[in-house]
């Protein structure tokens, strides 16, 4: 069907958001060496204009933007479509993870970062919407998580938003499915971007234990992120519905499906030290 070409993406343009740092970086400067045009969309507005600053060809633009913040991102969304008359991917990377269990998390917190990762994913889809059903193929790529197919202790809510983002993604892409638009979804799993060093975690924590249990999360990461990042743009390329990223990903998927009640007593060891937010330093 003519819907599933493949996207060719030079001089046309890409959507990314969490560009300024981490995969989002990565994706942007792969996409503009194949010829892409990349509105930037962040925060932070000193790594966006570092990371513009290094991409190939011309024509990218910066946007700092909050995407919890509905009102910003419809003002968003018409910046970028003034700069940018060809949009067909929205590439969506921006999120934070929260370490902590059910005790020592407020509401507050898990609230926080579920608006972070769905529903600043949410946002900018429909907002975007639009411009890509316009097109005469266009693809959305949503990073969700190793987590998004397993739910450690220590890790709900991130889990809680990254199962979320799972459900939207799979549901909006049932709902285009007649459309010129695609959906799909990336699960990662551990990436060297330091996401999980720069993430938050509940202020009950010590902070020395946090960065213990941050920094042996991190020591599990295998995955180099220009070999991630490539995954992403060939899947958003080839516009696939659902790409695994990295070894340990594929296991747990396989590990979910035969054991979908009983997988945990697999993971339990291996993230033990990632997990523990309680043992006292010393």
């Amino acid at each position: 069907m003519g819907r599933m070409r493949r996207l060719d993406v030079r001089d046309r343009t890409t959507v990314i958001t969490g560009a300024a740092a981490g995969m989002g970086a990565e994706v942007a400067k792969q996409l503009a060496g194949r010829g892409a045009r990349i509105a930037l969309v962040d925060r932070n507005a000193e790594g966006l204009a570092a990371v513009a600053a290094v991409l190939e060809g011309t024509g990218h633009t910066t946007h700092v933007v909050d995407l919890t913040d509905d009102d910003a991102v419809a003002a968003l969304v018409t910046e970028v479509e003034a700069s940018h008359p060809r949009i067909h991917a929205l590439i969506t990377c921006a999120g934070s993870s929260m370490l902590g269990d059910i005790d020592q998390l407020t509401l507050e917190e898990m609230r926080w970062l579920m608006d972070v990762n769905l529903w600043g994913t949410v946002n900018i889809t429909k907002a975007l919407l639009p411009a890509l059903r316009r097109e005469p193929a266009a693809h959305i790529t949503h990073l969700v998580s190793i987590y998004g197919l397993a739910a450690p202790a220590g890790r709900i809510p991130y889990a809680m938003s990254k199962f979320a983002v799972r459900g939207f993604t799979e549901a909006l892409r049932h709902e285009l499915e007649r459309s010129t638009v695609t959906v799909g979804a990336i699960y990662p799993a551990g990436v060297k971007t330091g996401i999980i060093l720069h993430g938050r975690y509940a202020a009950a924590i010590d902070p020395a234990v946090a960065k213990r249990a941050a920094a042996a999360q991190a020591a599990m990461y295998h995955t180099e992120p220009t070999d991630a990042a490539a995954c992403i743009v060939d899947a958003t390329v080839r516009r696939r519905a659902r790409t695994m990223v990295g070894r340990e990903s594929r296991l747990v998927d396989v590990l979910v499906r035969l054991a979908p009640t009983r997988y945990w007593s697999a993971m339990r060891r291996p993230l033990r030290r990632a997990i523990d937010t309680t043992t006292p330093i010393g």
